[in-house]
C-alpha cells in the first residue's frame, strides 16, 4: 500500500490518479484552506489557537477560518471523492505539524504559491525561504522525510526575480539530502487535449536505495477535446448577444477565449468567468431559437448559437474521471478545475516514481 500525503491538495488530481490507476492507497492527511484567507498574522493566529490548549489546536484554527463566513469548498469536493476523514485534514499548511508523520508518508504532493522571498541565494536552506508558503512545504519535507516527494508550479516560477526563487528552491531542496530532477511537462504529451505546461520537480530521498528517476517520455495524442463533450446542454449554458459577440470576435477575444479549438488553451482559476476560457459555436436547435435569452449570431458565414464548457466537460480535459462527484456550484467548480494538476501528467510521473522506489 502507498501512503500519500498532498498539501494545496485542491480537488485531489494525485488523488485521483491513484484510483485510475487501481493503486492500493491511504491518505495520510491532506491540507487546503479553500482560498479562504485570514486577516491575522501568523504569530496573532498562534496566540489564538493556542487558548484552546494543547491537542486542540486545528480544532480552533477551523473555526478560525468559519469566522470568515466563508465555506471550505474545496474540502467539500475533497471529502466527496476521496476516503479521508476530518482527523486527517488540516486547513492551513503554517501549522501542521510534519514530525508525527516521520516514516509515515511514501509520497509527499504539492505546489505551493509563487511568492517573493525574503533573502536570496545565500544557500541557507530553509533559511532563505521564511515568510514564505514555500517555506512551509520544504519545512514538511524535512520534518515527515517522505521517501519522495513532487513539487509542481506554473512554469513562471522559474523565472520569478530574475531566477532567484528557483534557486533558492533547488538549493532548498538539495539542503535537505534529497536527489532532485526537475522538467517543464506539457498536458498534451500525454494524450490530454490540453496545452498546460508545468514544472515537476521530484525529490527522492538519499538514505534510500533507488534508481536514477528519469520523467516519462510523451505519448502521442490521440484524442481531441470534441471527445470530452457531452451531446445535451442546458440552456443556461448558452451565451446572450453580449457574450457571443465577445467570444466570436478574434480581435477583441483572441487573448481570453478560445472557439472550437481541438486542443484547448490552459484551463485557468478563472475558466468561464466573463466569457474566459474556451467555447463552442453549434448549429442552433429549436429550443435555442425559442428561448429569447440566447442569442442566435453569424460566425464563418453560418448562424450559430455559443456557449460554456460545462463542469463535467472541463473535468474530463483535465483527465478527471465522471465518477468524480460534482458537490459545489459550477463557478466554483470551473475555479477549482482550472488551479488542479492535470491527472494524466501527474499519473506518469507517480508511475515513474512507484517504478524508481520499487513501492509496489
Amino acid at each position: 500500500m502507498i501512503k500519500v500525503a498532498t498539501v494545496f491538495s485542491g480537488i485531489g488530481a494525485a488523488e485521483q490518479a491513484l484510483l485510475q490507476m487501481g493503486v492500493k492507497h491511504e491518505i495520510v492527511f491532506a491540507c487546503d484552506n479553500g482560498e479562504r484567507y485570514l486577516p491575522q498574522s501568523q504569530e496573532e493566529i498562534k496566540e489564538l489557537i493556542s487558548k484552546f490548549g494543547k491537542g486542540y489546536e486545528q480544532k480552533a484554527l477551523s473555526l478560525l477560518y468559519d469566522s470568515t463566513g466563508k465555506p471550505n469548498n474545496v474540502k467539500k469536493s475533497y471529502f466527496a471523492n476521496y476516503d479521508i476523514g476530518e482527523d486527517r485534514w488540516y486547513e492551513d499548511i503554517r501549522f501542521v505539524d510534519g514530525k508525527p508523520y516521520k516514516g509515515k508518508v511514501d509520497l509527499f504532493i504539492g505546489g505551493s504559491p509563487c511568492q517573493s522571498f525574503s533573502t536570496y541565494g545565500h544557500k541557507l536552506g530553509l533559511e532563505d525561504t521564511r515568510g514564505t508558503l514555500f517555506y512551509d512545504y520544504a519545512r514538511l519535507v524535512q520534518e515527515i522525510k517522505p521517501k519522495a516527494f513532487i513539487f509542481e508550479n506554473v512554469t513562471g516560477i522559474l523565472t520569478h526575480d530574475h531566477g532567484h526563487t528557483w534557486e533558492v528552491i533547488k538549493d532548498t531542496f538539495d539542503s535537505l539530502d534529497y536527489d532532485i530532477e526537475f522538467q517543464v511537462l506539457n498536458a498534451t504529451d500525454y494524450n490530454l487535449p490540453q496545452l498546460r505546461k508545468r514544472i515537476f520537480l521530484v525529490g527522492i530521498n538519499r538514505k534510500i536505495k533507488h534508481k536514477k528517476f528519469v520523467f516519462p517520455q510523451p505519448v502521442p495524442l490521440k484524442c481531441k477535446s470534441t471527445d470530452f463533450l457531452e451531446k445535451d446542454i442546458p440552456n443556461k449554458y448558452y451565451l446572450p448577444e453580449k457574450g457571443f459577440n465577445f467570444v466570436t470576435k478574434v480581435e477583441r477575444s483572441a487573448r481570453r477565449a478560445r472557439v472550437n479549438q481541438d486542443i484547448i488553451g490552459c484551463q485557468t482559476a478563472n475558466q468561464q468567468f466573463n466569457w474566459v476560457g474556451d467555447f463552442r459555436v453549434e448549429e442552433p436547435k429549436p429550443r435555442h431559437i425559442a428561448d429569447p435569452k440566447i442569442f442566435i449570431g453569424e460566425y464563418n458565414g453560418k448562424k450559430v448559437v455559443a456557449r460554456k464548457m460545462i463542469p463535467r466537460e472541463l473535468l474530463r480535459l483535465m483527465g478527471f474521471s465522471d465518477s468524480f462527484k460534482i458537490v459545489v456550484d459550477d463557478n466554483i467548480i470551473w475555479r477549482q478545475t482550472g488551479n488542479s494538476i492535470a491527472v494524466p501528467v501527474i499519473k506518469a510521473v507517480i508511475e515513474k516514481l512507484i517504478d524508481t522506489l520499487d513501492l509496489l
